[in-house]
């Protein structure tokens, strides 16, 4: 370990199983997302494991976890060529040893692997289904040290799942050559009668399984029917209404596909192709092009998508009915991956019902041709639904939500007067006011610029090492640097989304642009930038949301929002507010706040009543250094008038 990785090491100590000491170590993260370290511990103490989890909910994370801090190799089937390169080459970024092994790999390389395999050298292994089931595979695997499997995409093994492939069924052999190794089943989208059906096949014993909540709530579902003289206009709209942003546009057949790219280029918008009868490099070259930003638009057909890791994605536009629920959930929830606000909006004509029959009739198996029409008639009563589109989807998938109404779809009032053709004057005022907003958001002119060196130096590191820009950094991760503008390489390891082993690589790079760039006013106290949790929070308490209400929407513990809230409060950002902490409580905690100081929560926890929990004193508390933050001004002032 060379000298610099040795001072970050010791910059973070903690046990070497410690899970989430690995999770900072490695992804740069403090606390897990829902059900994250339930699931890792879990794998940690090799249960067999089904887990059912959206999209952009974090499920690569709860195994590449446990295989990290396994002396073992994790092998992981996946059907993705494109999905396993991108894994390998975050697991390396982040120190974590991988590999993969597929078609693209020439046979030197792929023995030069398997040995390697064999002798231990990887944490993780990445294999396609028809790999796997070679004899030769299964001959070399036995001899290799492999401390669990993981099944992504494993809706993909039953023949009720909306993505059928008979390759899968052949997995169920792993627990026959392997009886004593632990299997895990990921998948983003999977009824209850699919789940069943996932842990009956791959023969898992006494699964644990977790099923996390299938409401995206920062998605907003948009469903309209269109015609071919109307589809073109709403189109043009929901792309100029998300002008600069990354946008997917799914379009039925290869045709559609070229003629909505030509039809776009007339009207002034670049947008590239994406289809299965494009030569391999044309599509891994638009694919790229997309994915770091060059391109935003990019229209494509269903081969589009699978494995695309890009989160910072605001739109997913379909232009014709999918064939499913579960299809439609899979490729609109591609959008809003970051959690912040996106759109998915299916415009949908009454000929796309002619098509999918078309589809449905060429299907030669009976049974399969059945399960066909029933997702048909599935996804028609959706596209005409009257009630909540969420509840729909999470009511499709077996889950039943207490709430009614989401406040985040065309049916529950979402706002959607921007597709209408008396809202274009309207759009156009309300587009120039949003951008005077994020400017003032933006709090200086400094933060762009900061914002935009760092996405170019990243563009430009990511080129030089042949890899996509979110490989180095998402977004998100840019924005957290931008907001937190660090300092110093401890600082830097502070920030979320950057570990031990980014911030050797990376970290005197990013230290050198920020302290380049930041803000000559900036002094010891002007405000600092808040970060994208922190503005979210706001937005939603400004929207009239409880804490509880918060942490829900945005998928965290209330902890977290009370965390967030007091940070708020004592930035004098916000204002206490009463409802959070009744009037005798408040007091009481003041009181020992005043008597036993306010850095740490535990002695006041302690010399108080029971029934007043740590979210409470931490706000009261908050409240209290605000309070002294702002007497000491006032006091400093003063004195500085008396002297003068």
């Amino acid at each position: 370990m060379d000298v610099c990785r040795r001072g970050l090491y010791n910059l973070i100590v903690s046990a070497p199983n410690d899970v989430f000491a690995a999770l900072q170590r490695h992804w740069g993260y403090r606390e897990f997302r829902p059900l994250q370290e339930k699931i890792v511990r879990s794998l940690l103490d090799r249960h067999d494991t089904c887990v059912v989890m959206p999209t952009g909910g974090g499920k690569s994370l709860c195994y590449q976890l446990p295989a990290a801090l396994s002396n073992e190799t994790a092998v992981v089937i996946s059907p993705l060529i494109a999905l396993m390169q991108d894994q390998v080459a975050q697991l390396s970024q982040m120190g974590i040893p991988a590999a993969f092994l597929n078609s693209s790999i020439d046979e030197r390389e792929q023995s030069r692997i398997i040995q390697g395999a064999q002798s231990g050298k990887y944490r993780l292994l990445y294999l396609s289904p028809e790999r796997l089931v070679r004899d030769h595979t299964i001959e070399w695997l036995k001899t290799s040290p492999v401390s669990f499997f993981v099944i992504d995409e494993a809706h993909c093994i039953s023949e009720w799942g909306h993505d059928f492939r008979p390759e899968y069924r052949q997995l169920k052999n792993l627990r026959s050559e392997f009886p004593e190794i632990p299997i895990a089943a990921f998948t983003a989208s999977a009824t209850r009668h699919v789940r069943h059906d996932i842990v009956d096949q791959l023969r898992l014993r006494n699964a644990h399984k977790y099923i996390a909540s299938f409401n995206r709530a920062n998605l907003r579902y948009i469903v309209r029917e269109t015609n071919s003289r109307t589809q073109g206009e709403l189109l043009l709209r929901a792309l100029r209404r998300h002008e600069g942003a990354s946008v997917i546009v799914y379009s039925p057949t290869i045709k559609r596909v070229g003629e909505t790219v030509a039809f776009l280029s007339e009207q002034g918008i670049a947008a590239i192709p994406y289809h299965g009868k494009m030569d391999a490099t044309s599509r891994q070259a638009n694919q790229a092009r997309w994915t770091n930003g060059e391109a935003r638009v990019l229209v494509g057909t269903i081969a589009f998508g699978l494995g695309i890791n890009k989160a910072d994605v605001r739109a997913v536009i379909h232009l014709s009915l999918p064939k499913s629920i579960e299809q439609y959930y899979q490729e609109a929830g591609r959008a809003g991956r970051d959690g912040l606000p996106a759109d998915c909006i299916l415009l949908w004509q009454k000929r796309d019902t002619a098509l999918l029959a078309h589809f449905i009739g060429e299907i030669s198996d009976p049974d399969e041709r059945e399960r066909a029409w029933q997702r048909y008639h599935t996804i028609r009563a959706f596209v005409d639904a009257k009630s909540c589109r969420h509840l729909e989807v999470c009511k499709y998938f077996g889950e039943i939500p207490k709430w009614k109404s989401c406040n985040a779809c065309d049916v529950c009032g979402c706002e959607t007067d921007w597709l209408d053709k008396a809202a274009r004057a309207k759009h156009k005022d309300e587009k120039a006011s949003r951008k005077r907003r994020d400017h003032a958001e933006l709090a200086n002119e400094a933060a762009a610029v900061m914002a935009n060196c760092l996405r170019e130096w990243r563009k430009l590191e990511a080129d030089r090492q042949g890899l996509p820009a979110f490989v180095i950094f998402p977004d998100s991760t840019l924005r957290n640097i931008c907001a937190a503008r660090p300092e110093s390489m401890s600082a830097l390891l502070h920030v979320s989304g950057i570990g031990e082993e980014k911030a050797a690589r990376y970290g005197e790079r990013i230290l050198e642009i920020v302290r380049n760039l930041q803000p000559p006013a900036a002094g010891p106290t002007a405000p600092r930038m808040l970060t994208e949790p922190e503005r979210e929070t706001m937005r939603l308490l400004d929207a009239g949301h409880t804490m509880k209400e918060i942490a829900e929407i945005r998928d965290r513990k209330v902890q977290t929002i009370s965390a967030t809230i007091a940070e708020l409060i004592e930035a004098g950002r916000i204002s206490f507010r009463e409802e959070w902490v009744d009037s005798e409580k408040r007091k009481l905690i003041a009181e020992q706040c005043a008597k036993l100081g306010t850095d740490r929560l535990k002695p006041l926890k302690d010399a108080l009543p029971d029934n007043i929990t740590y979210d409470q004193i931490r706000l009261v508390a908050a409240d209290c250094r605000r309070r002294q933050i702002q007497k000491d001004r006032e006091d400093t002032s003063l004195a500085r008038g008396a002297s003068a």
